[in-house]
This record gives structure tokens, sequence and C-alpha cells, in this order.
């Protein structure tokens, strides 16, 4: 039946079910006869029940005109047949007590057909009251490993062992794609689910579900879009807590932000920007690619944890080492010096005329025992987190005739310990069976060993935490006239103002403040007033003022004609380093803080960050050390230092402000939030209110 946003709903009668049933068995009909070979041919220990009305035997086995007339309940009914007879089929598959089941037809609430939108409506109406659990429609099935169960139509995938990974996609035909690469680089799975357009079990479901599997340790993610969010982030969050790290990839990186954005807070952040801030949160490693979301799900099979973000490179190429270093500053990766004592202890495994440092340079190893030995030293070093050891194809013979070498590295450090190569290639069964020895994994290329490692640590920092989560808005009576004083009371300082209606008042409210002044439009109208030419800075004397205000009411007629003009904000001139910090709810996500360089090309520079809200201090740190405006602060080029300390302060406070009084308010954006060494001023505050409380 119909489920709250939050709810979660389990897939266990359909992932582990020990009958099915499956409708549209016929000997011509390619998906339903691969499904049922897989099921006779690869160990499904329950029972198998056909149904077709047209046939009383398939496969050589009793077909049976529905599924009422098997005369028992069955856990699964895989629907294979056309979407005209969907309706149908569940609607027998509920009175005979079917616990689920997986719809493959498209065109039941998919495109833009009459015909498909009236089945999708139907199927809505469906679920709004059926017991019934199911998957899809419009997917391509699921994979449950432990139980043998292959409900998708491909036997290849069937044949690979059971592991420790769970793989949850939202489109089937990718789903395989991706699995197969993954086995031809030795992964195992538990549950691997195409979910399709997700008319009742989603990926929330999905992924709660594998959370609580003893077997699955990793989870990995294909995302086009989350239909329940706060459900998904209860999943999410019970994997981080249970420290099973999530690994995901999610399409939309590009899409344009939000049309009916209000700000340049919702301009800059847009919807990815949200899911990312999203994934920081709750420890979910975004992944730019398939191939990186390959790479990264091989790291984690080293099962450890680093201690730290530190990654002491170990390889056998001066080339390799030059690409490592561009690699990893462009990555955001820490290679630190080794310690002296590494040093020392490296000098006898180096080449003559070359010095110890981080990467490695060794040459090429003379055994696996030697190349072991400068992995040991490495790993001992108190600077080092992650060791990383560049080697070539493993392969039968050579120096590869010792392998039992390889998992004894593990027996001499507890830091996680993985192989690399240069570049991505073919690997052979001999390799794959050396990786299963070493135990530990082999990563193919630089910058996604390098972003899989990163990947290592992110997770390992927000591990055994569950996020916390803002609750119910509280009651708020904040108005408009009250705003400047409510930020005030929290910490956020503003510049001497002053609201008049007129150029003459102008004129004497900045000869009150003191010149110079700067000179903005008012209007309710003009959003951006910078962009409208409504904001003219240094004002020297009355004057000035006077002339500034004429040609401010000009430009904003000429901008907007039909804008009501209630009149000039005069302030006292602020200068310093220029930031935005805004607050908002996400529709998805929920509450959101943005810091970023603010002022005039605030979003052609982009130079910003999200996270979601409540943000303690260590976030507001982290977020204002990722951004460029960070060396401005630090005083760039001469200029002097600004008080840092200040935003930190500034920017928390906006999140607590937020939170208490977004029943008022739907977003508030201080740009520019001005900060020099004295402090941090909102020089310019736009709040959007709540329609429904105004």
């Amino acid at each position: 039946m119909s489920s709250s946003d939050s709810e979660l709903r389990s897939p266990a009668s359909m992932l582990s079910a020990k009958s099915v049933a499956i409708v549209g068995a016929s000997d011509r009909a390619p998906w339903p006869s691969r499904i049922y070979a897989n099921l006779r041919d690869f160990g499904y220990q329950g029972q198998i029940f056909l149904v077709n009305p047209r046939q009383e035997k398939v496969y050589s086995q009793r077909c049976y005109p529905s599924l009422h007339d098997i005369g028992q309940p069955v856990d699964l009914a895989m629907i294979i047949v056309p979407a005209v007879h969907v309706s149908g089929v569940l609607s027998d598959a509920e009175a005979a007590g079917v616990k689920s089941a997986t719809i493959y037809a498209a065109n039941v609430g998919d495109g833009e057909g009459e015909e498909s939108k009236a089945r999708g409506a139907w199927l809505k109406n469906f679920f709004a009251t059926s017991k019934l659990r199911a998957c899809g429609p419009n997917c391509m099935g699921t994979f449950s490993y432990p139980e043998r169960l292959f409900a998708y139509p491909n036997a290849e995938l069937c044949s690979s062992p059971t592991g420790s990974v769970a793989v949850l996609f939202q489109s089937g035909g990718i789903l395989q794609f991706w699995m197969k690469a993954a086995v031809d680089r030795g992964l195992g799975f538990t549950y691997c689910v195409s979910s399709g357009n997700e008319a009742d079990l989603d990926l929330a479901d999905y992924l709660n579900f594998v959370v609580d599997d003893p077997h699955t340790k990793q989870i990995v993610l294909f995302i086009e879009g989350l239909r329940r969010p706060q459900a998904f982030l209860r999943a999410a969050g019970r994997a981080l807590a249970a420290g099973k790290p999530v690994l995901a990839i999610k399409t939309g990186a590009t899409q344009k932000s939000r049309n009916a954005a209000q700000s340049h807070t919702g301009a800059i952040g847009g919807d990815y920007a949200a899911y990312l801030a999203m994934c920081e949160r709750y420890g979910i490693v975004n992944c730019r690619s398939l191939d990186d979301l390959l790479e990264t799900a091989l790291a984690f099979q080293c099962g450890r944890r680093p201690k730290g973000p530190r990654i002491g490179f170990i390889t056998n190429s001066g080339g390799t080492v030059d690409l490592l270093y561009d690699y990893a500053e462009a990555e955001g990766a820490v290679v630190p010096d080794f310690a002296p004592a590494t040093h020392e202890a490296l000098m006898p495994h180096m080449q003559e005329g070359i010095s110890p440092k981080n990467p490695l340079d060794t040459g090429i190893p003379s055994t696996l025992k030697a190349a072991m030995d400068q992995c040991a030293v490495v790993a001992s070093d108190p600077n080092i987190d992650i060791v990383a050891w560049s080697s070539p194809q493993p392969g039968k013979g050579g120096m590869w005739a010792d392998a039992q070498e390889l998992p004894k590295l593990l027996t001499r450090t507890d830091k996680p310990i993985v192989a690399f190569s240069r570049m991505i290639h073919q690997v052979n069964e001999e390799a794959l069976a050396i990786q299963a020895t070493a135990q530990f994994p082999f990563i193919q290329g630089l910058e996604p060993t390098l972003r899989a490692l990163n990947g290592l640590w992110f997770h390992a920092q927000r591990a055994g935490h569950a996020p916390e989560m803002p609750g119910t808005p509280p009651p708020s009576n904040l108005t408009p006239g009250t705003l400047d004083a409510t930020l005030q009371r929290y910490g956020i300082a503003l510049p001497q103002s002053r609201e008049v209606a007129d150029a003459q008042a102008a004129a004497d409210a900045a000869a009150a403040i003191g010149f110079p002044v700067a000179l903005k439009i008012r209007s309710a109208s003009i959003v951006h007033k910078t962009e409208a030419g409504g904001v003219i800075l240094n004002l020297a004397d009355k004057q000035a003022v006077l002339t500034a205000a004429d040609t401010l009411v000009k430009a904003a007629r000429a901008a907007y004609p039909n804008a009501k003009i209630d009149g000039f904000l005069v302030q006292e001139m602020i200068s310093g380093v220029e930031t935005i910090v805004g607050a908002q709810s996400d529709p998805l996500y929920g509450p959101m803080l943005l810091i970023g360089s603010g002022g005039i090309l605030v979003e052609l520079v982009r130079d910003a960050a999200m996270r979601l809200l409540p943000v303690s201090a260590t976030d507001v740190d982290a977020m204002i050390d990722s951004l460029k405006v960070n060396d401005l602060l630090a005083g760039y080029r001469g200029k002097p230092p600004a008080n840092r300390k200040a935003l930190e302060a500034a920017a928390t406070a906006l999140g607590r402000f937020y939170l208490d009084h977004r029943a008022r308010i739907e977003e508030i954006e201080i740009n520019p939030l001005i900060v020099r060494a004295s402090g941090a001023v909102a020089v310019d505050v736009r709040v959007a209110w709540s329609k429904e409380k105004r």
C-alpha cells in the first residue's frame, strides 16, 4: 500500500524468493526462456511455476493458465508479458496471494503515449492499496547470488562467483555491462538490481535491504533520480553508520540550474551541486565515470580504512613519478615527503645517484620479495596512510612465480595496500589468480587510482557516524521589519544604512552616515540590483548622491519598466574580500548552506561549496579550504589578509538563522559579505519570503 517519503519497504520476498512463477513462459519467447534456463542451470533450489493461458506445457514442464490456478501462493511472479496485459496479471497475482512481482514491460507509465500514461495511472492506483511488492516496470530484472536466483535475461553473469558487492542500477542495460567489466577484474556480487521505473520499490528500499545483508560489504549505485529522497537519506545514513561504503554515479551533472532560481545561491547550486552536498554529508563516494566506479569498487576491496589521506607511491618509472606529481595536484591527493628514517631505509633499494622521494622510483625490482620489502618500508613511515605499488600486469613465470610473497605484505602493516598500473589494459586469468593470491586489489590508470584512494579516505572519515538531520521547521515570527535586528542577534554584522524615499533624503542620510557611501535602488521587483544598474559606489559628497539617485532611477526603469521604485538604500562603504553566503532548502535533500566568491562575478566564477545543514565549525572550515577565494582571504599579491574567522562565524550563524526561521523564508542570500581585517559585514541581504506565511 502507499507509503510516506521516509518509509522503507522490504524487497526480501523478491530477492530471496523461495518460489517463483514465470508469467509469459513460452518456448519461443527469449527472455522467459533465458530466465528459466538460468534458474534451472545455475542452482536455484526453490519451486518454479510456469504460467501461460495458451500453453499446457512449456520447456516440457506443466504450464498453468494463471497464477490463481497454481493453487498456492508464490513469493515472486516474473511478469514477462506485453504492457497491455500487465494490469490483468497484477490483479490475478494479488488475488492469488503472490508476495512480489518483477514487471519487465515498458510502456507502462513511461514515454509520452496516452495508452502508456493510462497504464501508469492504473499502476499508481494499484500500488496505493496493494500489499504486493514490485520491481519495475521497464526493468531487466535482478540477480540474487546467495540464493542463485537469476531473474535477469543474461546467462554469462550467472556463473560468476558470489562476492561482497551489491549493485543497484536504475538502468537495466548498463547494469549487465558494468557487472561484466567488474567480473573481468575479479569482483563478485551479492544482489544486483535493475530497478526500472520504480512504480513501487525504489532505490532507497533496495539500498536499505543490502545494508542489512551480512554478505554485502560495499554498495554500488547508478542514479538517474531519487523518487523518495527522505527514504533514500534514511537508508544512506544506515549504510554510513554500519560502515558500508556506498559508491555512486549520477546522471545530470550538466543540467542547467533551476530555471526558477531566484538567487545566485540557487543558480550556482542546481540539482547536481545539491546531490554532491548530500554525498558529502552521507559519505557516498561519487564517481565521475563508470570506469572510476569500477576502479573505486576494487580499491574498497582492500577491506581496510586509512587513518589519513597521505599516499605513499612505489613505482618503477621516472615518467610515472612525473605524471603522479601532476595528477595528484589536480585531484587534491596528499603525497607527503618520506620521514628521514624511511629515506635511510630505502637507500639500499635505490639505483646509484637517485635519492628516495615520494612518489618513489626504485626501478624494476629483481623479485617480488624485493618489491614487497620496499612497500613494507614505505608502509612503516608515520607520514603515510595508504600504500600504492605500481605494478605491471601480473602473469605466469618470472618474478610472478613467487606470488606468495604478496600476501605476506599484509601481515607487516595494517594500512590499506593497493597495486596500480599506469594504463587501462585487459586482465587475463593468470592476473586474476595472482590478485586473489595477493589479497589486495590491482587498480588501473593513474588518475582513476588517485580518485579511488581519495575515496577510501573520504569514506573513512565519515564511516560509523549517522549524519545529523534537521527536524521540522520551528515556528518563526520573523518579518521584514525585524530581519536586520534578528540577523545581528545571530552575530551577523550589517553596515550603517538608511532606507529613504527620495534623492534629497538620500543625500541627507549619506551626510549623517559619513562619506564615502554606496547608493542602491530599492524595489521588490529588482532582485539583482547590480545587473540592473541599481548600485553606485564610492559617492564622496551630497551632490554626488543626488546625481547618482537620478542615474539609478533611469537605469532601473530602463531595465524594469514596470517595477515599482520604493526609494533608495544608503550604506557606508565597506571594502575587503567579497564573498557570498546563502541558505535555501533543496526540494530533494533539504536545507543547505552555500559559501563562495561573491560580488558581480559570482555566477561566472562559480567558486562555491555547498553542505547540508546543520553544519559544524569543521564543515565550514573545510568548505572555505576548498575555495579559490581562500587565497584572497590569506592575502594575495601583497594585499592585506582578511579575517577568515569572521567569515566562518558569519556562515555558521547564517546556517543557524536559516534553520530557525525557514518556516518564514524560502531562502536567504548575503552577496556580498565583505570580509576585512576587522570582521565580516553583510553588505547586501536578499530574502525570499515564504508565500504561504507572508
